[in-house]
């Protein structure tokens, strides 16, 4: 992908989060500290994973995977705003922020394949379960992973290339704390109507496809579910669920209040405030939900700590 451009523009200049003073301490050091468990989080569910053979199973392949997207786009994201504070002007290049824009993109978007990928898995764990080794075998769950990065690449390379071909004249200043589509958009002084199409079909259906799959294989699970007569396996089939419906809500939950435009002026700020959630909060959160829901996963992490401490 050339990052070929016939703007005058060369570099911009990211607003951040915030142009008030009294608040850039305080929110430096919230953001610092969300880096650091996010990290810490993130790494103390791909280190069990990896480190305990009794792990090596297709929910945690899946969560494993999972784990190491939140980890990468936080590393795209997050030392970019913090530097947003120590900074007075924060500067990226045309280069930087087409890459920023790119992985962004495409962890995101391959975070909603990925999520999908898990609500089969459930699925087939909860309503197949005689064929569930049979079914979710390693061969399937590297095709489910490398079918979600593929599509997740496919979706990406249109986008950027929709926003390296934007020409930008004498405005630089991008209204947010990082290089995302629709601030470019904005900005840009050339027709945008095409790019925002392709956009907004590119969003549609990464959001519609995957939701879809995620509503229908729980709409599935519900189904059996109230066909058990067991109550133990009741209580099993939603302590199985839990996890990845609260991570789901809060994902697209977050995404959708963060790209969904309403027609007021104060947008942007809207979009900031949201997307903060969205890219910074979530993935601090899910470590923790996985973590906290799941015997199997405190126990690895309990069985790791021993091995590094003793």
């Amino acid at each position: 992908m050339a990052m070929k451009n016939d703007s005058s523009v060369i570099e911009f200049i990211l607003m951040g989060l915030t142009d008030k003073p009294e608040l850039q301490p305080p929110l430096f050091f919230l953001l610092l500290v969300n880096y650091v468990v996010t990290v810490m989080g993130n790494l103390s569910l791909i280190n069990p994973i990896c480190l305990n053979s009794h792990l090596h199973t297709p929910m945690y392949f899946f969560l494993f995977n999972l784990s190491f997207i939140d980890l990468c786009y936080s590393f795209v994201i997050i030392p970019k705003m913090l530097m947003s504070f120590l900074s007075e002007r924060n500067i990226i290049s045309f280069a930087g922020c087409m890459t920023q824009l790119f992985f962004y993109c495409f962890f995101v978007s391959s975070e909603c394949y990925v999520l999908t990928a898990m609500a089969c898995d459930r699925y087939v764990a909860i309503c197949k379960p005689l064929l569930y080794t049979v079914t979710m075998s390693c061969r399937v769950c590297s095709l489910l992973m490398s079918g979600s990065c593929m599509m997740g690449f496919a979706c990406v390379m249109v986008l950027t290339e929709c926003t390296i071909r934007l020409i930008f004249c004498d405005s630089n200043i991008i209204d947010h704390y990082m290089c995302d589509t629709f601030p470019l958009l904005q900005l840009s002084c050339s027709s945008t109507y095409s790019s925002q199409l392709v956009v907004s079909i590119i969003a549609f259906k990464v959001i519609i496809v995957s939701s879809l799959i995620i509503f229908l294989s729980y709409t599935l699970i519900l189904f059996n579910v109230l066909h058990m007569s067991s109550s133990k396996g009741l209580s099993k089939a939603f302590s199985t669920c839990g996890s990845h419906i609260i991570n789901v809500g809060l994902f697209y939950g977050f995404g959708m209040l963060t790209h969904v435009k309403p027609s007021s002026a104060g947008f942007v700020e809207q979009e900031k405030f949201f997307s903060v959630f969205y890219t910074n909060v979530v993935p601090m959160l899910n470590p923790l939900i996985y973590s906290l829901r799941n015997r199997d996963v405190k126990l690895a992490v309990k069985k790791t700590l021993k091995r590094i401490t003793g």
